[in-house]
């Protein structure tokens, strides 16, 4: 294994077992599932995916919708499991992969700083030396008391954001976390990656803006219906996207 490489993914696959039944209790599912009542629909959301990128390396991953972009970086960030396959990482994994998971909506802006810093490994030490430069990137002062339940998709994009950069992690991974948010902080938060790609941080970056990979990637790679049907220079993919599959 080249000690360079920061992520790489052997014959990665995926199956999901999807029922079609209505079932309106957990006791009637029980009973079903004794008598062996329940059909399942085998779904491979990702097939046969083979891919390495070295540290530093920021891998652009593009699909349309439904063509497992997001369960690729589940399986990388340990939330899902593959089937078949492996997934192999070298360095602090941080994962920002589902708006709001790892918080707390009934608790407040800043509750949550201390729970999802804790998720994701920070001790409660650091959290409280880096909790003003978290609230103050985040623009969030006047909500930080306010429960995150009456927090709009573009604040808790903020926060989650907000924590899970501030500690400088060598495998970052985001999930159209850009999308959300005004344009003000988009830009913001593209400053916040340049800078960790100064510090030789690894990026798995999903997202439906071509001008996004373009900017951060040197990498990426196309998803289409659980298949990698194009991986390489980001420049080079993001044309074949264009040209084959949104045109």
């Amino acid at each position: 294994m080249n000690n360079d490489v920061a992520v790489k993914v052997s014959d990665l696959s995926i199956k999901f077992n999807l029922s079609s039944e209505k079932i309106d209790s957990i006791k009637e599912f029980v009973i079903k599932t004794l008598k062996g009542e329940i059909k399942y629909d085998e779904f491979w959301a990702l097939q046969n995916i083979n891919f390495e990128i070295n540290r530093g390396d920021r891998l652009g991953i593009l699909g349309l919708n439904g063509s497992g972009k997001s369960t690729l970086l589940k399986v990388i960030a340990d939330v899902y499991k593959p089937t078949e396959g492996k997934v192999y990482k070298k360095g602090k994994v941080v994962p920002l992969i589902e708006l709001g998971a790892g918080f707390d909506p009934q608790y407040t802006g800043r509750e949550n700083i201390f729970l999802y810093g804790s998720v994701m490994g920070m001790k409660r030490s650091f959290l409280t030396e880096k909790y003003d430069e978290i609230v103050e990137f985040s623009e969030l002062e006047r909500f930080i008391d306010v429960p995150l339940k009456n927090y709009s998709s573009g604040m808790r994009a903020r926060l989650g954001f907000s924590i899970a950069t501030v500690i400088k992690p060598e495998i970052l991974i985001l999930d159209e976390i850009l999308s959300v948010g005004d344009a003000k902080f988009r830009k913001k938060c593209e400053g916040r990656i340049a800078d960790l790609i100064e510090t030789g941080v690894t990026i798995l970056f999903v997202s439906h803006s071509i001008d996004q990979v373009m900017n951060i990637c040197n990498k990426a790679m196309i998803l289409d219906k659980g298949k990698m049907v194009a991986f390489g220079p980001a420049d080079k993919v993001a044309k074949y996207y264009n040209e084959r599959i949104v045109a």
